[in-house]
C-alpha cells in the first residue's frame, strides 16, 4: 500500500497515477475522505476519553446535587466515548480497504498506455534468418515430440487442458536450466530458497495477488490456502511482521517452486504447447533494499536476466512496460522478451517489478536505521520460468533434421551433451 501522509501532501500524483493504470481516479477521493473521517474521529475519541477520565477524578470528590450532575454527565460521556469508538473503527476499517484497493504510485519515467504501448530500451542478439539456411522452423511442440521431450496429450488426459509432461531429455533440460539458474544466482549473491506452494491469504494479500490478479489465482476452500503463482509471494513474507537492521540489506533470495495459474483472462491465446499453461516451474530473484537503493537494484536484477538470456545464446529485447500493464504492486516493470521464430515475434521470458514501498507497508516489513524504523523496499526478477524458456531454446536452436543445439552454458548439466537429437535416431 502507499503512504497515507503522501497521498493527503499530494492527492493529485495519486489521481495521476490511478488515471495511467487505467484504475479508478474516484477511489483517490473515497480514500482521502474515510482518512479525514478517520483522523477527525479519533481525535474525538480522544477528547472524550480525556474527559471522561478528568470525570472520574472529580465524581469521588463531589457531593449532592454536583455529584448528581457529574454522574448523570459520566453516564453521558459513557455513551458518547462508544459511539465515538465505533465510529473511528468503522472509519478506520473503510480506510484499509480502500487503501488495499489502490495501486503503487506509478514512476514517471514509465510510458502511459495499455500492453502495446510499452517502449523498446535495448535489443540483443541476432535472428536467425530460417529461410537462407534452407528449411522452414518447427514449432516447440513439433520438436519436443521428435525429442520425445514432451507430451501434451496425456497430459490434457491427467489433468486437463494446459498441462502437459517433460519427458526424457525434456525433464533433463528443465533439470539443467534450474540448475544453471541456480548456479548464476549463488554466484551473484543470492542465497537459494525452496518454497512453500500453498501460502495463507495474508500472504497472498499482502504480494498485492488478490487484487487485478485474483481471477487468475487458485484458492483451496477447505484449508483457506492459495497456490502460488510465483514464489515472489513466499519470498515477500518470509521477513512478514519484522523489523531487519539496516546494515544487513541488501537481501537477496532465489527461490525455485512450482507456480499455479488459472489463465483465466487468456481463453484462446496460446493453447498450442507449452507457452502459456496453469502449472510450471520457476527460479525467481527477490531483493529486499533501501527504499532509496530501489532504482539501483532494479537495474541490477535487469542486468542478471540479461546475462541469463545471453547465456542462453537468445535474441531478445527489453521493453519498459506501460502504465496499463503493470501489476498493482508494481512501479516500474521491464520485461525481457526473447524471438519466437515460428510466430514471428518477441515473447516475455523473464520480467522484474520495482515494489518500491508497496508491499513491506503491507506485510509490515521494516528497517531499522539507527533509532528510525522505517519500511523498505521489495523488488522481484524472473530469471528462469521453465517452459516458455524451453519453447525459445528449442526453436531458436533447431536445426534442419530436428535436433536442437544445446547452449554451452547447460552443457555440463546435461553430461555435455552439445545436441538433443530426435527419438527416431
Amino acid at each position: 500500500m502507499i503512504d497515507l501522509r503522501q497521498l493527503r501532501e499530494d492527492p493529485d500524483r495519486v489521481r495521476a497515477s490511478q488515471r495511467a493504470r487505467g484504475e479508478d481516479v474516484a477511489l483517490v477521493d473515497a480514500l482521502l475522505s474515510a482518512d479525514e473521517r478517520r483522523r477527525s474521529s479519533g481525535v474525538r475519541f480522544d477528547e472524550l476519553r480525556a474527559e471522561q477520565k478528568q470525570l472520574g477524578k472529580q465524581i469521588p470528590k463531589a457531593t449532592g446535587d454536583e455529584k448528581a450532575e457529574l454522574l448523570k454527565r459520566a453516564e453521558q460521556l459513557k455513551a458518547d466515548v462508544k459511539a465515538a469508538d465505533a465510529e473511528r473503527d468503522a472509519a478506520d476499517t473503510e480506510t484499509q480497504e480502500l487503501l488495499l484497493r489502490l495501486g503503487n504510485l506509478v514512476h514517471p519515467d514509465v510510458p502511459v498506455g495499455g500492453e502495446e504501448d510499452f517502449v523498446t530500451l535495448e535489443t540483443h542478439g541476432a535472428i536467425r534468418d530460417f529461410g537462407a539456411e534452407g528449411f522452414t522452423p518447427k514449432d516447440h511442440l513439433e520438436l519436443g515430440q521428435l525429442l520425445g521431450a514432451i507430451d501434451v496429450e496425456r497430459g490434457a488426459k491427467v489433468s486437463g487442458s494446459r498441462f502437459y509432461f517433460l519427458t526424457g531429455v525434456g525433464a533433463l533440460l528443465e533439470l539443467a536450466l534450474v540448475n544453471a539458474a541456480i548456479a548464476q544466482a549463488t554466484a551473484a549473491g543470492f542465497t537459494p530458497m525452496l518454497t512453500p506452494a500453498l501460502v495463507r491469504p495474508q500472504s497472498m494479500a499482502g504480494t498485492g495477488f488478490l487484487g487485478q490478479a485474483a481471477q487468475d489465482v487458485y484458492h483451496l476452500d477447505k484449508d483457506d490456502l492459495y497456490l502460488v503463482g510465483t514464489s515472489e509471494v513466499p519470498l515477500a513474507a518470509y521477513h512478514m511482521d519484522e523489523i531487519i537492521d539496516a546494515d544487513r540489506l541488501p537481501l537477496r533470495y532465489a527461490g525455485f517452486s512450482p507456480c499455479f495459474r488459472r489463465e483465466a483472462g487468456s481463453h484462446g491465446k496460446d493453447t498450442r504447447g507449452i507457452f502459456r499453461v496453469h502449472q510450471f516451474d520457476k527460479v525467481e530473484m527477490f531483493s529486499y533494499v533501501r527504499p532509496e537503493d530501489s532504482q539501483a537494484e532494479h537495474q541490477r536484477l535487469l542486468e542478471w536476466e540479461k546475462q541469463w538470456l545471453t547465456s542462453l545464446e537468445l535474441p531478445f529485447r527489453v521493453i519498459d512496460v506501460a502504465s496499463g500493464d503493470l501489476g498493482s504492486s508494481a512501479a516500474r516493470k521491464f520485461d525481457c522478451e526473447a524471438w519466437i521464430p515460428t510466430q514471428g515475434k518477441y515473447r516475455e521470458l523473464t520480467s522484474t517489478s520495482d515494489c518500491t514501498e508497496f508491499q513491506s507497508r503491507r506485510l509490515s516489513i521494516r528497517l531499522r536505521d539507527g533509532k528510525q524504523v522505517k519500511p523498505l523496499a521489495t523488488l522481484n526478477g524472473t530469471l528462469c520460468a521453465v517452459p516458455r524458456t524451453i519453447v525459445a531454446i528449442l526453436e531458436n536452436h533447431q536445426q534442419a533434421d530436428g535436433s536442437v543445439r544445446v547452449p554451452e552454458v547447460l552443457r555440463p548439466y546435461l553430461g555435455g551433451r552439445e545436441v538433443l537429437e530426435p527419438m527416431s535416431r
